[in-house]
């Protein structure tokens, strides 16, 4: 057999094992830094289909790396398993995890033919929103000596280039003094109203910005009861923008509506994280084309959403790998609607029978992308320059 049956042999051999994978991840589901069992059976299935695989790599518990083959050309497939709070797994991380550990195991059967190294990545906590797993593994190394990385990401339908735009998450605490709500008012400082200045700050602040960006949060601490001036509030904001540039401009506009909160209340302002935001997606037209390429001859098809997509935009820490290491992050689709990501309803199409073939289809598609690119010169002395053959 050529190179590519190889592949889809290998994947139709272990398409039982990766449903049950899926299918176990969705019904554990673990939150950022926390996804113990999901990194674990990630990890094992890898071992057994002969890989090399390290666990609790770069100081992370629940990340690991796995490879298989010597080639020239490195090719990372980036798994993620995380689950959202609440909603379990309605962004569909358990199709991202068992499509990644399809796609690594597939090429890995042709990998020694094509001159590819495979390396599966696991990559936690990508819902956390600051300091992504994927962040903290490329300050620390984990990415060394990859040339290309991808994954596939479950949606309504299939996105070959979708928006995916900056992001940075950070917390706010707000600290002012209790008092009887009735009787001491005037002896209080409430830290209730400096929150209340603030979102109203920032509704207003709204009519001024780009229609690009975003923010958005939650109240993760309001007071202790009604008859006590609240003296301690806190919250989790979300601010967005189209790039890491546009967002360094936005933030600290967004900041000075907390001041506002601080000085019009009298309560002390504590701004944590946000330091270490998302990237803006860099996508590689010329990997994105092959990837399309393959999914096509799968039935897969993409249409032109290009006005859904344009007000569709989502981040993630993929944006900061694709910054340093030509990158993919396709959406394929589940045939989910109206239901979409980050509804409880999406959560239970992500174990359909199209989330199923979304497996499958995304597995193999990164698989022969990734011996399709090994197999030509040109792609692979573009994506390795220093490699002499």
């Amino acid at each position: 057999m050529n190179p590519r049956d190889n592949v889809a042999e290998r994947l139709n051999r272990v398409y039982p094992r990766l449903l049950d994978l899926s299918h176990r991840i969705h019904r554990h589901p673990e939150t950022g830094f926390e996804e113990v069992n999901a990194a674990a059976w990630l990890a094992g299935m890898l071992q057994d289909e002969g890989f090399h695989v390290e666990v609790g790599i770069c100081g992370l518990p629940t990340a690991f790396a796995a490879r298989a083959g010597n080639g020239p050309l490195n090719i990372a497939i980036c798994a993620e398993y995380d689950a959202l709070p609440g909603i379990g797994h309605a962004c569909g991380h358990n199709i991202i995890a068992a499509a990644a550990a399809g796609a690594g195991i597939a090429a890995a059967a042709a990998a020694d033919d094509v001159g590819l190294t495979v390396t599966v990545i696991g990559t936690p906590a990508e819902e956390l929103g600051d300091a992504g797993g994927k962040i903290l593994l490329l300050e620390r190394g984990a990415f060394e000596g990859v040339h290309a990385a991808m994954m596939v990401h479950p949606a309504p339908f299939d996105v070959l280039t979708p928006r995916i735009i900056a992001a940075s998450m950070f917390e706010i605490r707000y600290t002012g003094k209790e008092a009887h709500a009735s009787a001491f008012p005037e002896m209080g400082i409430n830290a209730a109203d400096a929150m209340t200045i603030a979102q109203t700050s920032i509704g207003l602040l709204r009519q001024h910005i780009l229609p690009t960006d975003r923010i958005h949060g939650i109240i993760t601490h309001g007071g202790d009861a009604p008859n006590i001036v609240p003296a301690f509030t806190s919250a989790r904001f979300i601010v967005r923008s189209q790039t890491i540039e546009q967002l360094e401009q936005l933030r600290p506009r967004v900041y000075r509506c907390f001041e506002a909160g601080a000085i019009g209340s009298g309560a002390k302002l504590e701004i944590i994280g946000g330091d270490k935001p998302y990237s803006e997606m860099l996508h590689d037209r010329e990997i994105a084309a092959v990837f399309r390429r393959n999914a096509e001859l799968l039935g897969r098809n993409f249409p032109n959403v290009e006005g859904a997509a344009e007000r569709a935009a989502a981040s993630t820490d993929m944006g900061n790998v694709s910054k340093t290491i030509p990158s993919i992050h396709p959406m394929i689709g589940i045939d989910s609607l109206p239901a979409v990501n980050h509804q409880r309803e999406f959560t239970n199409h992500c174990i359909t029978e199209a989330a199923d073939k979304a497996v499958y289809d995304g597995a193999l598609a990164m698989a022969w992308t990734a011996t399709d690119l090994a197999s030509d010169p040109a792609a692979r002395n573009r994506l390795n320059p220093g490699f002499l053959p």
